[in-house]
């Protein structure tokens, strides 16, 4: 069996144009980034022309509507993720920052004049947008932030640092929220603004095929035309992340497919004892254990999916699905290397790889404990976390 999802015959549940969206991205992949994915993490680097094959082929805001966005529906969009992450978590990474928050907060609270000057662009990977909400010392809690937006006049000035920003130091645009007297506000920050700069994160041990940055506003002056004019609160961000945890639902079990399918690759032909490794009982064992565990992901990704679909998806169901999913995945990738045995810290096998990455997945778009304490939340009632 070369797909663990085949044990439950999981394509069936999918439509013929849902199988041939997925079959047509793996398919790119497997040609254009798989063979270059390893020396992009030794090296550091997520080459920038990339985004431009990445719009051609159609995932950039793959699941909005109009400008020059597929519009396709979220499952669609899930299965992407699914095989961009199966490949690498950085280019899953990449393209979830792209479409999920920097191209949905334009696309769901801009002007239609910041909508037609940014999302044909970004959707063609003419343009590379981020989004700037953490800071060096507020993660969990992006209400302490301290960047500030101050009228000046007819224009907004802002000061501030934003941290560990995906895409940072190689986007043409930022999506910035600030703290402003009416509260919190986003704004549009295009690259080459007089006093906006971005340094990029060296020394990574995981999302090395990503580029990861700081940036850095020091009375940056913009128009009044730059500020995002539907996101009134700090619930416009927080929107916005639900859609990218939505494509970490799907992007985990991509990962943690690919690690099986290592681990099944090399278990069937590494012979010990005068047999393949595949024939001993305590492989088997892990071999079951985590392509059931695979696919209980993924019947997950696919409830949620039909979920956001109908229009009834909570925050506390996507919490649900970025825990369980992304820990199943980081356990999966851990227990498949021990079956590589010492190949399996080489760089020619994915598993140890998919296990760094997903130790900042892990920590992204909400950690695992604050997923539980929404999960909680949901449960009782109390906010145990205010």
């Amino acid at each position: 069996m070369q797909d663990p999802l085949q044990l439950l015959d999981i394509p069936s549940l999918l439509s013929d144009e849902e199988r041939d969206i997925q079959a047509t991205v793996a398919a790119f992949l497997a040609e254009h980034v798989r063979p270059h994915v390893a020396s992009w993490f030794e090296e550091g680097v997520l080459p920038r022309e990339l985004a431009r094959e990445l719009g051609k082929l159609g995932v950039l805001g793959m699941h909005l509507e109009g400008y020059g966005c597929a519009g396709t529906s979220a499952l669609a969009y899930g299965l992407a993720c699914l095989e961009l992450e199966a490949v690498d978590s950085g280019i899953r990474s990449f393209v979830s920052v792209q479409g999920s928050l920097s191209m949905f907060s334009i696309w769901k609270y801009g002007s239609e004049e910041q909508k037609q000057e940014w999302l044909p662009r970004l959707a063609a990977g003419e343009a590379i947008g981020c989004f700037g909400l953490t800071e060096p010392d507020f993660g969990s809690n992006p209400s302490g932030m301290r960047t500030r937006a101050v009228r000046n006049g007819a224009d907004w000035v802002l000061d501030g640092t934003k941290m560990w920003i995906t895409n940072g130091g190689l986007a043409d645009v930022a999506t910035v929220w600030a703290r402003t007297e009416e509260g919190i506000r986003g704004f549009l920050v295009p690259r080459g603004t007089p006093g906006f700069s971005t340094r990029d994160i060296k020394n990574k041990l995981s999302m090395r095929a990503s580029v990861t940055s700081e940036l850095v506003l020091e009375g940056v002056r913009l128009p009044e035309s730059a500020r995002l004019p539907l996101a009134t609160s700090l619930r416009a961000p927080l929107s916005c992340l639900n859609e990218a945890r939505f494509g970490i639902v799907f992007g985990a079990v991509g990962a943690a497919r690919d690690c099986v399918q290592a681990a099944l690759g090399y278990a069937g032909t590494r012979v010990q004892f005068d047999r393949p490794i595949a024939g001993f009982q305590l492989t088997q064992r892990k071999l079951a254990a985590m392509s059931v565990q695979v696919n209980n992901a993924m019947l997950l990704a696919l409830h949620l999916a039909r979920l956001k679909e109908a229009g009834t998806l909570k925050p506390e169901q996507i919490s649900v699905g970025k825990y369980n999913n992304v820990e199943a995945a980081i356990a999966i990738a851990r227990e498949s290397r021990t079956i590589l045995g010492a190949n399996g810290i080489s760089s020619e096998y994915s598993p140890l790889r998919h296990a760094n990455n997903l130790e900042s997945v892990l920590t992204y778009e909400g950690t695992s404990d604050i997923h539980l304490l929404s999960i909680g939340h949901a449960l009782t009632g109390i906010a145990a976390f205010r």
